[in-house]
Formats: C-alpha cells, sequence, structure tokens
C-alpha cells in the first residue's frame, strides 16, 4: 500500500493546499475550557461558557479580519456555538472562506520511564469523533505532542512515541476527511543554545515523517505545524535572520516537497516577534517547496484579549487589534511585512508560559 488514497483523497490534497494559500494563516482559538481561564484570570473575567462564546464571536466576526485567515481551529464547545444572532460560528468561517478545524487530542500525560516527558492521548474513539466533526462541518484537525530539551531529553522513546502517536491520529483524520496538522512542538523551555534546538528539531522531525510514511499517511492532505528553531528561553536571544536560517534548513533537511504548507506554531513568542520571525523565513532566499506560514493563538490573541477585558464596550478596539496582527501576520507569509505594524498592549511582551498545558 502507498499512501491514502480513500474516499476523501482528493478533498483532503484541496483543502491542505486551500489552507496553505500565500498571505493567509491559522487562527488557533481551540484553548481548552482550563487554558482559557488562565487567559481570562489574567483580565479579571469570569470563565464560563457565554464569556468564552463571546470571545470567539468576537473574533471571528471582527470587520476584515477573515480574509487574512484561511482556517480557524476550534475546541469542541465552540464548533457548536452560534452569535448572539443565532448564526452557528461554522456557517460564519464558512462565509468568510476560513475553514473550520477542530482540536482532536485530550491533552498530555507522562510518559512513564522518562524524565518528565509527555506523550499525547486521545487515539481512543477517535475515528468515531473525527466523523462527528466532519459532520458538524470540520475540515481540519489538530493534535499536539510535546517534546522537552534537557540534559537527556528528548530520549528516544519520546520522540518514537510521540511520532507513532501523531501518524495514527494522522491516518485516522485522513479516513475520515479531516486533513490533520502534524503538531509535534518542542518545548522553548530551557537555557539551551539554538544549535541544540535545530539538532534535536531536525531529529524529531524526521522521526514524525518516518512515521507517517509507515503509516501511509497521504503527505499532500496534511500540514506541519512545527516550533521555530530558536535558542531556549533563557538564553540569548537571535535575530530574526538567524531563526529564519536555522529554521528553513531545518525544515530543507527533514520535510518532503509533497507537504503543501508550514503553519509555524508561536510558542510563547511575543507577538511581534513571532511575525517578524515569520516574515524573515518568506525573505531568505533559498529552495522553500511549502508556504511558509502561522497558525497562532496567543501571538493573535494576546493584544486583543486586553483590549476588549471582557466588557461589550471594548470589542471594537479589540477587533482592531486583532486586525492589526492579522493584516500584519499575512504581510509576513509574503515576506513583505516591514514592522509598521502599530503595537497594541501587549504586543512585544513575551507569552512564554513554562511548561505550557494548552
Amino acid at each position: 500500500m502507498t499512501a491514502y488514497r480513500g474516499k476523501y483523497a482528493d478533498e483532503l490534497i484541496k483543502n491542505a493546499a486551500y489552507i496553505g494559500t500565500p498571505g493567509k494563516g491559522i487562527l488557533a482559538a481551540d484553548e481548552s475550557t482550563g487554558t482559557i481561564g488562565k487567559r481570562f484570570d489574567s483580565i479579571k473575567v469570569e470563565n464560563v461558557e457565554e464569556n468564552r462564546r463571546a470571545l470567539r464571536e468576537l473574533l471571528f466576526t471582527a470587520p476584515n479580519v477573515i480574509q487574512y485567515l484561511s482556517g480557524v481551529i476550534l475546541f469542541e464547545e465552540t464548533l457548536y456555538q452560534k452569535t448572539a444572532e443565532g448564526k452557528p460560528f461554522v456557517d460564519v468561517l464558512n462565509e468568510g472562506g476560513a475553514l473550520p478545524g477542530i482540536k482532536v487530542d485530550k491533552g498530555v500525560v507522562e510518559l512513564k520511564g522518562t524524565d518528565g516527558e509527555t506523550t499525547t492521548q486521545g487515539l481512543d474513539g477517535l475515528g468515531a469523533r473525527c466523523a462527528k466533526y466532519y459532520e458538524a462541518g470540520a475540515r481540519f484537525a489538530k493534535w499536539r505532542a510535546v517534546l522537552k530539551i534537557g540534559p537527556n531529553e528528548p530520549s528516544q522513546l519520546s520522540i518514537n512515541e510521540n511520532a507513532n502517536g501523531l501518524a495514527r491520529y494522522a491516518i485516522i483524520c485522513q479516513e475520515n476527511g479531516l486533513v490533520p496538522i502534524v503538531e509535534p512542538e518542542i518545548l522553548v523551555d530551557g537555557p539551551h543554545s539554538i544549535d541544540k534546538c535545530a539538532d534535536v528539531t531536525e531529529r524529531v522531525l524526521a522521526a514524525c515523517y518516518k512515521a507517517l510514511n509507515d503509516h501511509h499517511v497521504l503527505l499532500e492532505g496534511t500540514l506541519l505545524k512545527p516550533n521555530m528553531v530558536t535558542p531556549g528561553s533563557e538564553a540569548k536571544k537571535a535575530s530574526p535572520e538567524v531563526i529564519a536560517e536555522y529554521t528553513v534548513r531545518a525544515l530543507q533537511r527533514t520535510t518532503p516537497a509533497a507537504v503543501p504548507a508550514v503553519v509555524f506554531l508561536s510558542g510563547g513568542q511575543s507577538e511581534e516577534e513571532a511575525t517578524l520571525n515569520l516574515n524573515a523565513m518568506n525573505q531568505l532566499k533559498g529552495k522553500k517547496p511549502w508556504t511558509l506560514s502561522f497558525s497562532f493563538g496567543r501571538a493573535l490573541q494576546a493584544s486583543t484579549l486586553k483590549a476588549w477585558s471582557g466588557k461589550k464596550e471594548n470589542v471594537k478596539a479589540a477587533q482592531q487589534a486583532l486586525l492589526t496582527r492579522a493584516k500584519a501576520n499575512s504581510e509576513a507569509t509574503l515576506g513583505i511585512y516591514k514592522g509598521d505594524a502599530k503595537l497594541g498592549e501587549g504586543a512585544a511582551e513575551s507569552l512564554h508560559v513554562k511548561d505550557y498545558k494548552y
């Protein structure tokens, strides 16, 4: 058997290519109830369903924003929610040209026999859940594997387990019509150098693509969501040009040209840092057979959340903050961002959270 060629193959290829349209990217709005609670705590907003719904409506209906988005990742609760006027969010996104996506993993648990490394849960019943989400309008999915850099980490066990988990998830998604986003996030936590991050990123991505191949995943119907190659959070920062060079080289060495797009996670960088680094990658000369784009959560929403602070009278200002970041990141996917976006409150702040749980 070669790669998956089931009934959804052509649709998967079409949707993955669409999500990778240059000039567009993904808004990750799939924070779990617990994670969004922490975000709400920071702006003194109560974590109840109506406030979660109100925030998502603010994001999805922000004037002129959706033109810069090809997809939006939703949490299960949000997939079935509606605007205050009763219009399903799925319809709002589809009409605006952004495909609805869905987070399908069930979080991480400790991988026994390691020093605090993790594996991701959620394979049980995944096929049935994917079929249900497809019926509800989702067209792509996300599963986050988490690896860490330490004196002896990531272990080969952790690399193999997470690669196989991602590959099993990916083929199950494809059999049920969802484009899988393959997300092996290597946490930025620690004092390690950019060279160490590059070495680990290359080993992890190589293992992931071996596993995806073993599981007969149709690469043309997938997306990759990796970390950028940067120094650790406790090390001296590198320039966008250096980060771009290291990141693109790691991808060149590991990521097949059949993959239509690489949609980076922001990994706790400030909003502006993430944009500048993405822009530098798209300005870099050399072989780049994939679109290089974004799948940002914190790096699209941080200044928006602060501007909103849970108040109806602040919705317009919050939507303007989102538009500023969405437009800047759209320009970065084309390598034409000038660094001239008006920085909202918090746009230059580090969004790093140690041992980040999503």
